[in-house]
């Protein structure tokens, strides 16, 4: 198509009289869009300190700060495409298509993101606390908001889910500072019950990370076919738990051998239906 001066001109003309009655909008739109871009860097930046200030944990002020911020941003863009006089009825409506398809499709990922937030809010356990929970145990590396990174004692990294955490049990072994062993010594019915106790009793006093406070138990557990079973519950530091564990079944096995008491082994109780067996190893 063949265009003549004259229709040029034309063009030139409407073109320009549109950007004439158009850039009083163009301007005042990038106006917002650069003002509110500074605003908003100025709030998160507010928002960031104050909660730093108020010892807020690390993660949920970072977390939280970035919501914030894109929020903010959202409602910006809102704002420039509305001032440059693009309806946004349609576009508000398209996003919220968009949430509910994301959020039907990232069921699971919403419920360890609600998990995370309660554990960031209500601080079942922290950082470098020792839990029990999901059928692991270990030490709390990082709490992220989908997921609870643990450290087991043989150093292997474990991820557990938020969601899951935060619905089912946990021990959190650090939240107290002492801790109490549950230990069981089996002996034999000819053994002197009080000398034995004794013993064990001489045991712990001698070990200085035993607690004297609370005090230690030793006492009869349970009476068996085979043993008679005490009950030996000493109380340590969290730091100290580990050591007094190993520490008094060793201890008082070599007070045992100095007194010439023979600690019972447990037997494996079967039935005695099962006497027709040919299997060697049963």
């Amino acid at each position: 198509m063949n265009l003549n001066p004259d229709q040029l001109t034309n063009y030139a003309n409407t073109f320009l009289n549109v950007l004439i009655d158009y850039s009083p909008k163009l301007i005042s739109a990038f106006i917002i869009l650069f003002a509110g871009l500074y605003i908003i860097r100025l709030i998160n930046r507010f928002i960031r300190t104050l909660m730093v200030r108020r010892n807020l944990d690390p993660t949920l002020t970072r977390f939280l700060a970035d919501i914030l911020l894109w929020v903010l941003r959202v409602i910006l863009f809102v704002s420039f495409i509305s001032k440059l006089g693009i309806e946004t009825s349609s576009f508000v409506a398209i996003l919220g298509a968009m949430g509910l398809a994301v959020g039907l499709s990232l069921q699971g990922s919403l419920s360890n993101f609600a998990g995370g937030m309660l554990i960031i809010l209500f601080k079942p356990f922290r950082v470098n606390d020792i839990i029990e929970a999901q059928g692991v145990t270990g030490t709390v590396s990082e709490i992220q908001i989908f997921v609870t990174k643990l450290i087991n004692a043989n150093n292997q990294t474990i991820f557990v889910p938020n969601g899951s955490l935060s619905n089912g049990n946990i021990i959190n072994y650090s939240l107290q500072k002492i801790r109490r062993a549950d230990l069981t010594i089996a002996i034999s019915y000819d053994t002197d019950i009080k000398k034995v106790k004794d013993i064990i009793t001489a045991v712990l006093k001698n070990n200085p990370k035993v607690l004297q406070t609370p005090a230690a138990d030793v006492s009869v557990k349970n009476l068996t076919d085979s043993s008679i079973q005490l009950a030996v519950r000493p109380w340590a530091t969290n730091e100290d738990f580990w050591g007094v564990y190993a520490d008094t079944l060793e201890n008082c096995k070599h007070a045992f051998d100095s007194a010439g008491i023979v600690v019972q082994p447990f037997v494996k109780e079967s039935s005695k239906n099962n006497n027709k067996t040919t299997d060697p190893l049963l």
